[in-house]
């Protein structure tokens, strides 16, 4: 299996309240969370530390730390901050390996589309789900791959994603590749290494978008996974950030991002993407 680490750097955007000294934004995002309503000390004074990876387009809109101020993840970070009297959001940007296996610690929270599985719970603690995921299938746009003959193509996964476990254990390709990252696992469709991709149905729909028609996403496979958020393991703020998350769950807070960020970064409805099983 490859593996690679990418540098951790980070940013931070502050809030500022709006003419009149209204409700404050952080980036981009419109906060509409109670201030003050929960309670939690951060690893650093004044700002919420969210790791993820990037790039996540839909999820964090840029490509650097520096750059990322509006997506569904950032702007649910932001709302958690603000209910927490946070003025910031600093973004850490690390390898999704790294940060599955639990060797990173000084952050608040992580956002990266991770699903929810027994063996990461191991070593991360993680919050209440609060997205629903499958894994697609992305693939050269007019290859002639269908749910019938996916096992007799090369597949492709990245390292520490759900994915490499489905690719090797249940669907069971011709042949099976791993890759360090997102980038080379595209770019290994686009050469013609690998015959089909497997990630997030959400994601790979945000890529063949990206690739202006080059990939499309064919099919897609029914894991019952969900996302959370990951803390570090025993942190004193899981209780209050839990409690946040809930109350954004239930306010149609996280409905309304999916609806202003991840559609039109989607390019298509998950939902109408073939549900494939395996043959």
């Amino acid at each position: 299996m490859l593996t690679a680490a990418l540098a951790a750097c980070g940013s931070s955007n502050s809030s500022a309240p709006s003419a009149g000294g209204g409700t404050p934004t952080i980036g981009d995002c419109k906060i509409t969370s109670k201030a003050n309503s929960i309670s939690l000390t951060p690893v650093k004074a004044g700002t919420l530390t969210v790791e993820t990876t990037l790039p996540a387009p839909g999820w964090w809109n840029g490509t650097t730390p520096q750059s990322i101020k509006s997506g569904y993840e950032y702007c649910m970070a932001a709302d958690l901050a603000n209910m927490a009297g946070l003025t910031s959001v600093t973004v850490k940007n690390v390898s999704f390996d790294q940060l599955v296996a639990g060797r990173t610690n000084t952050f608040d929270l992580a956002l990266a589309e991770i699903s929810i599985t027994p063996e990461r719970a191991k070593v991360v603690d993680f919050s209440k789900p609060y997205f629903d995921s499958n894994i697609g299938v992305i693939v050269k746009k007019g290859a002639d791959i269908t749910e019938a003959n996916i096992r007799d193509h090369s597949c492709a996964a990245y390292a520490g994603t759900t994915s490499v476990p489905f690719i090797q254990d249940q669907l069971k390709c011709s042949s099976n590749k791993v890759y360090p990252n997102s980038s080379t696992l595209y770019q290994s469709v686009l050469s013609g290494q690998a015959d089909a991709a497997f990630l997030d149905t959400a994601i790979v729909l945000a890529e063949a978008k990206k690739t202006g028609g080059q990939l499309e996403v064919v099919g897609q496979y029914k894991t019952g996974e969900k996302y959370g958020a990951i803390y570090p393991q025993g942190s004193p703020n899981e209780d209050a950030l839990n409690q946040g998350i809930a109350t954004l769950l239930s306010d149609g807070t996280l409905d309304q991002l999916s609806t202003d960020y991840l559609g039109p970064a989607f390019g298509g409805d998950p939902s109408a993407v073939p549900v494939w099983t395996i043959q």
